[in-house]
């Protein structure tokens, strides 16, 4: 990616892989947005990491989850009830 980078103006590389997830997720301001997509319109290895990193959110998302215990599930509620109670 590197190769690309003392090309563009705006965002390099390095910023755009930093900002993937949030621009995922839809946590970034329109200005970034724009900024961000200008660079992968012009860049393919930033817009080829995008779909690799897209791709394995898909597939971590599709796996099989395991139920949580209950032991689990009630040391989990009863540290969150102390933490909360601590709080007040």
């Amino acid at each position: 990616m590197t190769a690309h980078e003392p090309e563009t103006q705006g965002l390099t590389c390095r910023e755009v892989v930093g900002l993937l997830a949030d621009y995922l997720e839809s946590a970034l301001g329109q200005e970034l947005i724009g900024e961000l997509e200008k660079h992968l319109a012009g860049c393919e290895p930033c817009r080829a990491y995008l779909s690799t990193y897209q791709r394995t959110k898909t597939l971590t998302a599709e796996k099989e989850r395991v139920p949580m215990p209950e032991e689990m599930k009630d040391r989990l509620r009863q540290f969150l009830l102390r933490a909360l109670a601590n709080r007040l």
